[in-house]
């Protein structure tokens, strides 16, 4: 952070930086301990952490928020001015989508530091898409990459490593290695889901990702909780699932990622009768949402930028093939590209 010396002139703020948990003041190695197992490893994720979910490891409310200043602190997370954080913001980066179409609805690939939101019906491509990012990330910058690994929770067993060496050769690069920088995990409940992204900072960390997707976001939270007495709960753990994942996403400027079911509407007679899964809760948290949809020619999906934060409204199209997501030639547009 800049502030300015006794002249008006703006000077560096120089920050005390600490490594492990137990460098931070008032974290001794028992409370270390209590604090990693709540899944808090790193001094990034007790930054972004809150007074109560420090709770359960004995830590008292005046105590966790000392401990959450120094985090903070460590890591320049404060009142910054406008144009330092215009300077910031020339440090995200982007992620190409493999197809120059999509990216240019894009403006560019996807964003660190943000949550980007694929939704679809069945066979729209969006697990399609979740592996082509798996290796695009893993590509150098001048080629649309960010040189760094994914980590890819499957709630729907669809990861398929065959299918990511189809992809990562077509790309010119080593399927063992594309595949060994892949840190897979399945989730076998919406519990279950929720842990192991609790539990992935260190992972993170460790290992260079910049890339994280959930695939996808609601079909547990789905299939769990039915009925309207259970709505409230399932929206509230989808709440703290998603501020979960943008609290990795800004503290280790990585994608994220989120594919969501669909559900149909039949008391709507105009405009489109499918919607995402998750309501507001998952609306207003996802930054970018683009709803994928299947053409009548073959490979060909129409993707629909429906809501971001500063671009406009907007469709394109791209190709699914066995070499992964491709541009469509002239030929193979579609004639109609209306709703």
């Amino acid at each position: 952070m800049t502030v300015e010396d006794e002249n008006g002139e703006e000077k560096q703020e120089v920050k005390k930086g600490y490594e492990f948990l137990e460098d931070l003041p008032g974290i001794g190695p028992a409370t270390a301990q209590k604090l990693r197992e709540l899944g808090f490893h790193t001094i990034e994720s007790l930054a972004m952490a809150t007074a109560r979910e420090l709770e359960p490891a004995g830590i008292g409310e005046k105590k966790a928020f000392s401990i959450i200043e120094a985090a903070r602190s460590s890591i320049s997370v404060s009142f910054i001015r406008a144009n330092e954080l215009l300077r910031m913001r020339q440090n995200v980066l982007r992620l190409t989508t493999g197809s120059k179409s999509l990216d240019k609805l894009l403006d560019g690939g996807l964003e660190t530091q943000t949550i980007t939101e694929f939704y679809g019906e069945y066979g729209s491509g969006k697990s399609q898409l979740c592996h082509q990012l798996c290796v695009n990330v893993q590509l150098p910058p001048e080629r649309g990459g960010l040189n760094a690994a994914a980590l890819y929770i499957d709630t729907e067993n669809t990861f398929r490593t065959e299918r990511i060496v189809q992809m990562a050769t077509h790309l010119g690069l080593d399927p063992n290695q594309v595949v060994k920088n892949i840190i897979y995990a399945e989730a076998y409940t919406s519990d279950h889901q929720m842990f192991l992204l609790d539990n992935a900072d260190e992972i993170i960390k460790k290992n260079n990702v910049k890339l994280i997707i959930i695939d996808s976001l609601t079909s547990h939270f789905r299939s769990e909780y039915l009925g309207r007495e259970m709505l409230a709960s399932r929206q509230q753990k989808l709440n703290k699932h998603m501020h979960k994942l943008i609290r990795l996403a800004r503290a280790f400027n990585t994608v994220a990622v989120v594919t969501n079911q669909v559900m149909a509407k039949p008391d709507v007679f105009f405009g489109n009768s499918v919607h995402p899964i998750g309501g507001h809760i998952v609306g207003h948290t996802s930054h970018t949402r683009v709803y994928l949809r299947r053409s009548s020619r073959g490979p060909v999906r129409i993707a629909r930028l429906v809501s971001s934060p500063y671009l406009p409204e907007g469709e394109e199209i791209f190709k699914i093939t066995e070499n992964g997501i491709e541009d469509v030639s002239e030929e193979e547009k579609p004639r109609s590209r209306g709703r």
